[in-house]
Parts: C-alpha cells; sequence; structure tokens
C-alpha cells in the first residue's frame, strides 16, 4: 500500500458512539477511494460490536465497490475496509432481521449517488423500526431535500417491516448526480401546511382512527392549525404495527415526525409522541428538523461551494457526521448553536 493510500483511523466510539459513524466513514471510504479502519465500533452500547444490520451494510457496500474487508463478523469491534471501483447496477439485500432498512441506504446511498449510471436496489428488512429513518421520512422528507442538491433517488415500498419480524420489502431507484449543488435550507418561512398518516398492520381499524383522531384534535387545538392525516389500515405486513407520520411544509423545508405503536401503548399515546415533536419544532427556529440536519451532511460536502442550513436541535448525530467527513476531507465547517440546543451549520468543501 503506498503512502497516497494510507488507512485513515477512525474512532468509532466518538460522540454518539452509535453505527452511524460506521456507516458514514464507509461511505466516505467508498467513495474517495480511501482504505478506513474503524475502531472501538459501537463500544458505549449495550450489545457493542457489530450487529446484523451494521454487518450488511459493510458487506453491501463491499460489493458494490468490489472491497477488501478484514473483521467483518458479528460482534466485532474493529473493521478494516479497502474499497475498489464503485460499480452502479441493480442490489438486493436482505438483513434477515427487523434491522432497519432505511439505515443500510444510508451507507449505500453516498456513493451510488455519485456512481456513473443509475442503480436499483430491493432492501428486505424493518422498514418501521425504532431508532431509525422510516420508510415515508425517506420519501417525504430526505429525498425532496437531496432534489435541491442534485440526487435523484425515488423509493417504493412492497411490504411494511415491523420489529420484531422485519420482512419489509422497499424499492429504490438511485439516478447519478455527478455534480452536486450547494443548498441554503437557512429560513423556515409560513408553515404552508401539515399531512400525514396513521397507519396498521394486522390490528384492528380502531387504532389508526384514534390516533388519527388524537393528532388532528390537538393540532387544531394547540397550534391551530388543520391537518390532512390519511388512515392506511391493514397495510401489508409479516407482523404487527402501528405508525403516526407527520409532516410540516413551510416555504422553506419540509421536516417529519413520527411514532411507533407497541403491545400496550395506547394508540393515543402513539400521536402524543410524533404531536409533541411537531409542536416542539414549531415552537422553535431553525429551518430543518434534527434528523434532516445530519443526514444532508454527506452529500452536502460534495457539493460546489457553500452550504448551510439551520435546525432546531444540534444533535450528537449530527456532530459525528461532520467529524467523520473532517476526517477524510478538508472541509471548513462553522457552527453557531450548542449541543442540543437550535443552531446553524455553514459548511464548505474543498473540490475533492
Amino acid at each position: 500500500m503506498t503512502e497516497s493510500t494510507c488507512i485513515i483511523e477512525i474512532d468509532g466510539a466518538y460522540g454518539e458512539g452509535g453505527g452511524q459513524i460506521l456507516r458514514t466513514a464507509l461511505a466516505f471510504s467508498a467513495i474517495l477511494k480511501q482504505p478506513v479502519k474503524v475502531n472501538r465500533i459501537r463500544a458505549g452500547r449495550r450489545n457493542p460490536g457489530l450487529q446484523p444490520q451494521h454487518l450488511k451494510s459493510i458487506e453491501a457496500l463491499a460489493k458494490i465497490t468490489r472491497s477488501e474487508t478484514e473483521g467483518a463478523k458479528i460482534g466485532s469491534d474493529k473493521i478494516t475496509f479497502i474499497p475498489g471501483e464503485i460499480v452502479p447496477g441493480h442490489y438486493e439485500f436482505d438483513i434477515g432481521t427487523a434491522g432497519s432498512v432505511t439505515l443500510l441506504l444510508q451507507a449505500l446511498l453516498p456513493p451510488l449517488s455519485l456512481a456513473q449510471s443509475k442503480s436499483s436496489l430491493i432492501l428486505t428488512g424493518g422498514t418501521h423500526v425504532a431508532w431509525s429513518p422510516p420508510f415515508h421520512y425517506l420519501t417525504e422528507v430526505l429525498f425532496p431535500a437531496l432534489a435541491q442538491i442534485g440526487v435523484q433517488v425515488r423509493a417504493e415500498i412492497e411490504r411494511w417491516g415491523w420489529y420484531p419480524k422485519g420482512g419489509g420489502r422497499m424499492k429504490v431507484e438511485i439516478h447519478p448526480a455527478p455534480d452536486l449543488s450547494p443548498i441554503s435550507l437557512v429560513n423556515r418561512g409560513a408553515i404552508q401546511g401539515v399531512y400525514g398518516i396513521s397507519a396498521t398492520s394486522n390490528l384492528p381499524l380502531h387504532v389508526a382512527e384514534r390516533q388519527r383522531e388524537r393528532a388532528l384534535t390537538r393540532i387544531e387545538n394547540e397550534l391551530n392549525l388543520k391537518a390532512e392525516i390519511e388512515i392506511l389500515s391493514a397495510v401489508p405486513s409479516n407482523g404487527q404495527g402501528s405508525f403516526l407520520f407527520l409532516v410540516a411544509e413551510t416555504e422553506g423545508a419540509k421536516a417529519g415526525f413520527s411514532s411507533l405503536g407497541k403491545r400496550g401503548k395506547r394508540a393515543e399515546v402513539v400521536a402524543d409522541e410524533a404531536v409533541d415533536s411537531l409542536k416542539k419544532y414549531l415552537e422553535s427556529n431553525g429551518c430543518i428538523d434534527p434528523h434532516l440536519a445530519d443526514q444532508l451532511v454527506p452529500f452536502m460536502v460534495f457539493g460546489d461551494g457553500r452550504s448551510s442550513f439551520t435546525t432546531t436541535c444540534i444533535t450528537e448525530h449530527l456532530l459525528s457526521n461532520l467529524w467523520v467527513v473532517e476526517r477524510f476531507m478538508k472541509v471548513s465547517v462553522s457552527r453557531m448553536g450548542r449541543r442540543g440546543g437550535e443552531g446553524r451549520i455553514d459548511l464548505i468543501p474543498e473540490s475533492y
């Protein structure tokens, strides 16, 4: 290995110390053809090391980049990834558990977006599971924001995957975006509307109806807004589950808020969690929601010029992604605001 291809070492326990550090590091390794070693993977978690969903991200990235890996096994706390060429095409990946397919897509989307031709994916696993963006957040919030940068992604869901059975299936089409534009998401502007869905699988219809009614009542009474929430009952799935998703559409951006049901959790509580998040966003300053902020960073750094956004919360995920990016690229990052509070990020990348 030559000096120009020396391995970058990443501390997987930095910041929030979760799987996102691993996914972002591997995605940048693939794009920049820069070997990477990630140590202390998920060291602060209750079940540290690689879990099935993390291992599938490594295996999937290795396949689309013809890469070599060391340490890719369940429970491993370190991985070496030596990337080859990104090969766009059609790929199918099954996590085999209720592990999140949307987090798997987080690792695959940046390199495939910067490839030379279109790719299509079929991903099987959890589509609506805890601690990950639900499928509908991608299609309603993330993908429209990425379109402003120049990344064109389309997705459809064939089967929903809930915890613990998983088995959800989504199709994704990724078009090449060789030249990305800078983005400015600084001014939220006026609220233009609130809409969403109340969905269930293999549960009585009244569950979806109660979620919807509770959300509509609170949004009207507490936020003085009218909302449109569609009921999707009996959505196809191998398991049981319920879900409420709300989108706040403003002049400057879209923001998404969701909650998942589980056994013993009342439908009204599901609705309250999503409405509380929506309310907190609308009562705070900032253009984009906290989840969109960290997901945009890996694309912003490949844009031609300054990108900026304001967010209602600077999260550990955002700070961790910025830290990983700076390990791979020369980039000027200006941050206003404290961790856990409202803030602004300005990012100026060097040409890669």
